[in-house]
């Protein structure tokens, strides 16, 4: 019981490093920015269930399915690099058109679907469930039996309830510092994130040149 007491908060603190959901609340802010408070949540939720349920099939399952497809952990890495990229890049400038829905009564549902869409991607992947967080579910998962999959799983499961909390708390963050002062913070995730998909993408082509010329 010990054993599974310290694995367990191993798995707890790994997925914590890895995926950072403080350093991630300012990211999410700067996403939802110019959304009501019930779409915030609703994307908050949609992302941190899509991200739990990515790292849970990967868990179980998620060298078949690399097998499977043929996917290599440095192209999903790659891929993911250069989507974080790009995202950072449009945040870096202020072009945040496709998540600022108009206030008015027009708005539709088709309108409230588009900024629910960041939900999926980037929030839940690459931003929650990415490359890393994927390679360490698989890691912590395959140095046991059923007992590491279901730590694995309950672990990250608590990690998204955290993430969650820090999502939808952000807008008394947002009224407490102010519309210029959120502009800073957004350009400057903006300008982390592009980083972030660089390093991505460095390591990814790193990656892949080793497995394919070394």
């Amino acid at each position: 019981m010990k054993d599974l007491i310290i694995h367990a908060l191993a798995v707890f603190m790994g997925f914590f490093a890895i995926m950072n959901p403080i350093a991630n609340t300012p990211i999410f802010i700067g996403l939802t920015r110019g959304n009501d408070h019930q779409t915030v949540k609703s994307i908050a939720l949609r992302s941190c269930i899509i991200a739990f349920i990515i790292v849970t099939i990967f868990a179980i399952s998620g060298k078949l399915i690399f097998d499977l497809f043929g996917i290599t952990l440095y192209a999903l890495r790659i891929t993911g690099g250069i989507l974080v990229f790009m995202i950072g890049l449009n945040m870096l400038r202020g072009n945040n058109e496709h998540h600022k829905p108009e206030k008015s009564a027009s708005h539709t549902i088709a309108q409230k679907e588009a900024a629910l869409s960041i939900g999926v991607s980037p929030l839940a992947m690459p931003i929650l469930a990415g490359p890393g967080t994927i390679a360490t579910a698989m890691n912590f998962a395959a140095v046991g039996g059923n007992f590491e999959v279901i730590i694995t799983i309950i672990s990250f499961g608590l990690l998204c309830g955290l993430t969650y909390a820090l999502f939808v708390s952000g807008e008394q963050f947002v009224r407490a510092i102010g519309p210029s002062a959120l502009n800073v913070i957004t350009r400057m995730m903006g300008l982390i994130l592009a980083v972030i998909g660089m390093q991505m993408l460095i390591e990814g082509i790193h990656q892949a040149y080793i497995a394919l010329f070394v």
